[in-house]
């Protein structure tokens, strides 16, 4: 039985949010007007049943408008989808960029994760009244951040960071509005064209097409026709490209085992819902390079057969949807992207998949869970995604600086390409620098660097600083101490000195950083973003947080060896029967931090 919520209606701002991406509504049973007989007529259950990859977009469209989704427009989307609003509101409650209460029309989220706390002291207690605590914003090179929503037919997003105290209570007050900086300031690097992966920030107009082409844009696509699909696999295959977002799979691998698949429906994923604190590198990515963007998924489908491809970008990345919307736009129309692209006979088409912020949602079959309409939890593997994935089809998904890479393998070649980097990491790679350095940023090195000259790249340490810590790989990442600064930065060294670069984040800590104040921000980061789904995470994420509580007041006591082995004990359980890398992560910061740099004394 469908049940309504209450007996809310949908006021006429919010029908005009609905239908202004569904369209009108014909029939009374979807919300029309009852016609001169006053007859009820309904049709098409099953039609609308197939629009239930709607139902985030329209929630997006329903927020942008009025600032939070009322019980009357759940009851109204119910109606024009065919979804019960029981349903409806767990989709609604499960994503922190939406609201089921009133909000204001200027919303001012304000960071309160790991590099924010560090640079500025930000935290739910401290920030202004009227704001919002929101998690990692994802500009962690120059925190403290803030993300600015104005509501209305037009909304309206935007991003001041570094922002003062005096600044955000000016932004909650309505007073004044954020003004965009450069994109080339969060590449220090830049300009410089002998760069591979950053050769265009701070060089190409991101709008521009035609800047694109006279910079060597395209060559690889027109290559990879050249050559076809299948010595694209074998190019990629050769690079020794492995994943960029943190589980460093084969590319090569996860391609042909889509491309051998014998459905021909197929999908391609680029996940750029880059939430792990301390991770931004995606990010400048896409804000400075866009129709690169285009161009690599362009190969990958290609290569791998599909007709169709998602951006699943992170909802708190507004000149990135900018960017790539008008990329995209310009690329049909100059036939880079559409039917029969450059005259090769293929076909494409992307489409931007606007998450709502939900870290779970950076795992892949949670993002086929988001597109398809349901609350953003992991599947259970097998099946895999490469035979069963979006839609119940063959599906690839890669990160977006995974797929940046793809562009000089092409171009020049998988064995060139290997031989940049170590014999067990091959490439380039991009890493994420902020806290106590000079120069925070993305930075793109060969894999094989050291801690310490990547720290160096940045200008070095910041005047009267001295380090304390190095977070390596975000919040499920690991931490490593001075002593480590001449830690290789590759795969394999990474995994025995007992840590990972997970996607890339390089935090640097110095003494003024509270570090018991950043383990339980970890650990209220991982109860917040636990799904839920399996009860290792849901439940252990909450013990985590109340031991490692009770461990900060017995710390030096005859209790805290229980408290400290409790804490151990619930990470292994964790890590062993969590269905995804979420839960099996969660604790391992943590443990490092007791483990490696003595935070608490038993």
């Amino acid at each position: 039985m469908d049940l309504k919520i209450a007996s809310g209606t949908a006021n006429a701002e919010e029908r005009n949010a609905v239908d202004s991406l569904l369209g009108q509504p014909s029939e009374t049973s979807q919300g029309a007007q009852r016609d001169e007989l006053g007859l009820r007529v309904s049709r098409g259950g099953g039609e609308l049943r197939q629009l239930r990859h709607l139902l985030l977009p329209t929630l997006h469209s329903v927020n942008d408008r009025v600032g939070f989704i009322s019980r009357g427009a759940i009851n109204y989307i119910s109606q024009r989808l065919d979804i019960a609003p029981a349903e409806i509101y767990g989709v609604a409650t499960f994503y922190a960029l939406f609201d089921t209460n009133e909000r204001p029309a200027r919303q001012v989220h304000v960071c309160i994760d790991l590099a924010c706390r560090a640079a500025s002291g930000c935290t739910e207690e401290t920030i202004p009244e009227g704001a919002i605590p929101s998690p990692c914003l994802g500009t962690c090179e120059r925190a403290p951040s803030v993300l600015v929503i104005e509501t209305g037919v037009t909304v309206r997003q935007e991003v001041l960071a570094p922002a003062t105290t005096k600044q955000i209570i000016e932004l909650v007050a309505g007073k004044s509005a954020p003004i965009e900086q450069p994109i080339a300031q969060a590449a220090p690097q830049t300009p410089d064209a002998s760069l591979v992966l950053l050769s265009r920030i701070g060089i190409v107009d991101p709008l521009s097409i035609d800047d694109y082409v006279s910079n060597d844009g395209y060559s690889a696509l027109r290559k990879a026709f050249a050559i076809g699909a299948e010595n694209v696999v074998v190019e990629v295959t050769a690079s020794g490209l492995v994943g960029r977002g943190g589980a460093a799979f084969p590319t090569g691998r996860k391609w042909a085992a889509v491309a051998s698949q014998p459905v021909k429906t197929r999908y391609l994923i680029c996940n750029a819902d880059e939430s792990e604190p301390g991770t931004f590198k995606d990010r400048v990515l896409m804000e400075g390079d866009p129709f690169a963007m285009i161009e690599s998924m362009t190969i990958a489908a290609f290569a791998t057969g599909c007709q169709h491809g998602y951006i699943y970008l992170r909802g708190e990345y507004p000149r990135a949807l900018r960017n790539l919307t008008n990329a995209i736009e310009v690329a049909r129309s100059k036939k880079y992207l559409g039917d029969n692209i450059l005259d090769s006979g293929f076909n494409f088409e992307i489409t931007i998949f606007r998450g709502a912020g939900a870290y779970i949602c950076g795992e892949e079959t949670a993002i086929f869970n988001s597109i398809e309409g349901y609350r953003g939890e992991p599947r259970n593997k097998p099946p895999f995604p490469v035979e069963v994935g979006l839609f119940g089809k063959p599906t690839v998904v890669n990160n977006v600086e995974t797929l940046f890479n793809v562009l000089p393998i092409i171009n020049s070649s998988g064995e060139k390409y290997a031989s940049w980097g170590s014999s067990g990491s091959k490439g380039k790679k991009l890493f994420c620098i902020s806290g106590a350095v000079k120069k925070p940023g993305v930075y793109e090195v060969n894999f094989g660097a050291t801690l310490r000259e990547l720290i160096n790249l940045a200008g070095g340490l910041k005047s009267g600083s001295q380090l304390q810590a190095v977070l390596l790989g975000g919040a499920a990442g690991g931490f490593v101490g001075p002593e480590d600064l001449d830690l290789e930065l590759t795969l394999e060294a990474a995994r025995a000195a007992g840590t990972t670069l997970g996607s890339g984040v390089v935090m640097v800590l110095d003494q003024s950083v509270n570090m018991v104040d950043q383990l339980q921000r970890i650990a209220a980061f991982f109860r917040d973003e636990s799904c839920g789904q399996c009860v290792p995470c849901r439940v252990g994420t909450v013990r985590q947080q109340e031991a490692l509580a009770r461990l900060v007041k017995s710390s030096g006591t005859d209790n805290a060896a229980i408290d400290l082995q409790l804490l151990r004990d619930l990470g292994q359980v964790m890590r062993d029967a969590s269905i995804c890398g979420l839960g099996q992560t969660a604790h391992n910061a943590i443990d490092s931090a007791l483990t490696r740099l003595k935070v608490f004394s038993a």
